[in-house]
């Protein structure tokens, strides 16, 4: 039974996740991209997943270097949210924002609430995406609040600690 895309993308509105931004290196090129599509996957070994549309030049990178930076989002990086979810300047996103090199060599992205650098242990294409999973190969953090997105707007997280 075939639905409609526009039900199934808005049922999936319905999900609330963190923000991340997956970049990746491979030589003096660099890409990143928002991903909504990601998930820890076991702790032992630490692996997690990512999934990038075939149509991102994010996705040959990390196709091409084996390597990807999953850069968790903290609730004040909205405009680094902005920046790599528009398809506008593609090529350019990383010199918006400040970013340091991972031991990878993926970009980290600055004031990340976390920073997951990953080597690809296996690729698998579903669609117009490929499954990426990475064992985590490091991991930085700082002290924020995440980044949240549901129903087409940011979010914050309310605590009563």
């Amino acid at each position: 039974m075939a639905i409609e895309k526009e039900a199934f993308k808005e049922a999936l509105r319905g999900w609330a996740s963190g923000v991340t931004v997956v970049t990746s290196r491979s030589g003096d090129r660099v890409h990143g991209m928002t991903v909504s599509a990601f998930s820890s996957v076991s702790a032992d070994p630490p692996l997690v997943l990512v999934c990038a549309n075939h149509s991102s030049s994010t996705h040959g990178l990390i196709e091409e270097a084996g390597v990807f930076a999953v850069n968790i989002l903290a609730s004040h990086q909205q405009d680094v949210s902005n920046v790599f979810a528009s398809s506008k300047h593609e090529d350019s996103r990383l010199q918006q924002v400040s970013w340091t090199e991972g031991e990878t060599g993926a970009p980290l992205i600055d004031e990340a609430l976390a920073s997951l650098e990953c080597k690809v242990t296996s690729a698998h294409r579903e669609g117009s995406h490929t499954i990426y999973v990475g064992h985590v190969q490091a991991v930085h953090t700082t002290e924020a609040e995440p980044l949240l997105y549901y129903k087409g707007s940011y979010r914050s997280l309310h605590c009563d600690d």
